[in-house]
């Protein structure tokens, strides 16, 4: 297994949208035994392949304690939506040391493929459900920070820029 780079923001590839995953074969799996490794290396609970410049729709997470319980989502797609919002802390490990209250569904269901091309569909609610949230932002394109008022996403270029300068 190889530990994968993860782009930082403002890295302009974080803001490309992530192409589907049509060929399930061994660099598929290798793949994501990668971005497992470096999301476990990174203690980071999610990481779309977005993240680690790999542009294909794949996303693992793993929001249990002893990190035991990994999935992985293929060309995920959310088709439900709670109306019940949840007003909670987000971080991310391509923005490093910050963290802001996001907006997000309480609720979703989930449509995607497993490692085998199999489809299949999740109820997830509470951190699964902002978990899978963000990581789809993030083949989207998105960053957590881009739903943050243009205030607050100009105090975290400002302190990101800073720590850059310190290093």
């Amino acid at each position: 297994m190889a530990l994968l780079s993860i782009l930082k923001y403002p890295d302009s590839r974080l803001n490309l949208v992530a192409e589907p995953v049509r060929d399930f074969d061994d660099n598929l799996n290798l793949i994501i035994k990668d971005m497992a490794f470096t999301m476990y290396n990174s203690n980071g609970l999610g990481l779309a392949a977005t993240q680690v410049n790999i542009q294909k729709r794949i996303v693992v997470i793993d929001i249990s304690e002893d990190q035991n319980h990994l999935m992985v989502l293929i060309n995920p797609e959310i088709t439900v939506f709670s109306n019940n919002k949840l007003f909670e802390r987000e971080g991310c490990l391509s923005v490093v040391d910050v963290y802001e209250k996001v907006e997000r569904s309480s609720n979703i269901i989930c449509k995607f493929m497993d490692q085998n091309g199999e489809l299949r569909n999740l109820e997830a609610e509470g951190l699964l459900s902002r978990c899978i949230q963000h990581e789809l932002d993030h083949l989207n394109g998105k960053l957590f920070i881009d739903r943050l008022s243009s205030l607050k996403r100009d105090r975290i270029r400002t302190k990101i820029n800073k720590l850059k300068k310190q290093t």
